[in-house]
């Protein structure tokens, strides 16, 4: 019955047509101009679309992420339930997680912050039938560990097999502390890049020492082959784990790949401030160091909430001179920035090209004009509905694909 009522909302059309994201005041806090441009507006005077949104998808339990086929085929993830595919024609298959799914993971842990997230499709998907997840599980025992895990489907979608756990040891925070409960800050989104290779985010646990420790794969983006081997060329510095492509992060919850340079870009969780958008570099830190500071009074040795954007820095260049500069910071308190895709084709006029972030606390999405050498330009904020935005998607059709925490994926046209 479930279903058949998923089924049904899926043909529902809820269109909302929104004003010009350009037409935001010039005042609004997160709008910032360089001279020259226009809020909305490219150099050579295009618009920026207009946008109309579906819900495609309602009653979920906390989606967090999407992943299409070439032909439309949706495969989203629940925190607390797997993995499901959403067909072109509307029909849903649950298929890998809780009872109910043709594969059940037993292991599957969702605790707090933690459980099943991201979701990537083998490049060759079309052919292989395989695809990614990330998830926190109970398998190795205690302590927990959040995992990569690979699988394989039928023809028709209608089952999965084969798992295998290609990267096992990504930390968990497995009890909580003064800053939060158990399961915070995994991270958890996984793509593959245009190089072929996956890209896995993990948080930092709200543990001071995980971010610059050179084993512990939380506060990193690892980047591997599809067994989970090290990719080559992530140049990580002399004793790092050869999987680590970047260290020194905070959540990062966000990665996407440019048009044209495929140069990866992450939207990480700030403390109590910062935000951050960063482009990233081979074997580049990030410049987060949350460990004790002799200035600040850290309970259970972990600074990050203890300090300001001076004193608690998101990128630390005094300690870390070389550290990957941030392309935007969300300034001001932090507002749970989260996912981030480029968007595409000659349908987003003007934003073409541009980089879209979601923003959960501060529940909008905010698109930024970059410079060739990536750094932020300009911000627009699109005109659509508050929501805790979680997963933003550019599927094959063209539409920009949103899940929100309040149980809802939408389908964003651009007009």
């Amino acid at each position: 019955m479930k279903q058949q009522i998923r089924t049904a909302l899926s043909r529902t059309v809820l269109s909302v047509t929104v004003a010009l994201a350009a037409c935001t005041p010039a005042s609004a806090p997160d709008e910032s101009t360089s001279p020259g441009d226009t809020p909305g507006s490219s150099p050579n005077g295009s618009e920026a679309p207009s946008l109309s949104r579906q819900v495609v998808l309602s009653d979920l339990e906390s989606p967090w992420d999407m992943a299409f086929t070439a032909s439309g085929d949706m495969f989203f993830t629940e925190k607390c339930r797997g993995l499901s595919v959403r067909r072109a024609d509307g029909s849903i298959t649950r298929l890998f997680g809780t009872s109910g799914s043709s594969l059940i993971a037993a292991d599957l842990v969702c605790q707090g912050q933690s459980g099943m997230h991201g979701v990537a499709l083998d490049p060759d998907f079309a052919s292989n039938r395989t695809l990614f997840v990330y998830m926190s599980s109970n398998r190795s025992g205690n302590p927990r560990t959040n995992r990569v895990i690979r699988l394989q489907l039928n023809d028709g979608f209608t089952s999965a097999s084969n798992r295998e756990d290609i990267i096992t040891d990504i930390v968990f925070k497995h009890t909580g502390n003064a800053h939060g409960n158990a399961g915070a800050h995994s991270g958890g989104r996984i793509r593959f890049g245009p190089d072929g290779f996956l890209y896995v985010t993990t948080g930092d646990n709200h543990n001071g020492e995980v971010p610059q420790s050179p084993t512990l794969l939380g506060g990193k983006v690892l980047r591997v082959d599809r067994d989970g081997n090290a990719a080559p060329g992530n140049a990580s510095p002399a004793g790092f784990d050869p999987r680590i492509f970047t260290y020194g992060h905070r959540n990062v919850q966000g990665i996407t790949f440019r048009p044209g340079s495929g140069q990866p870009f992450t939207a990480e969780h700030g403390p109590n401030h910062s935000d951050e958008v960063t482009p990233l570099v081979p074997g580049g830190n990030g410049g987060w160091d949350p460990q004790n500071r002799p200035a600040l009074d850290c309970a259970d040795n972990y600074c990050g909430y203890a300090g300001n954007p001076t004193t608690m820095p998101m990128t630390d260049v005094d300690r870390f001179p070389n550290a990957m500069a941030p392309s935007w910071q969300n300034n001001g308190s932090s507002q749970g920035m989260g996912p981030a895709t480029f968007l595409e084709g000659e349908q987003w006029k003007a934003w073409d090209g541009r980089l879209a972030v979601g923003i959960m606390r501060g529940q909008r999405v905010v698109v930024l004009a970059l410079d060739s050498a990536g750094m932020t330009t300009t911000t627009t904020t699109a005109s659509l509905p508050n929501a805790r935005f979680r997963s933003l998607v550019q599927g094959p059709d063209g539409h920009l694909w949103i899940a929100t925490d309040g149980g809802e994926i939408w389908r964003v046209t651009p007009q």
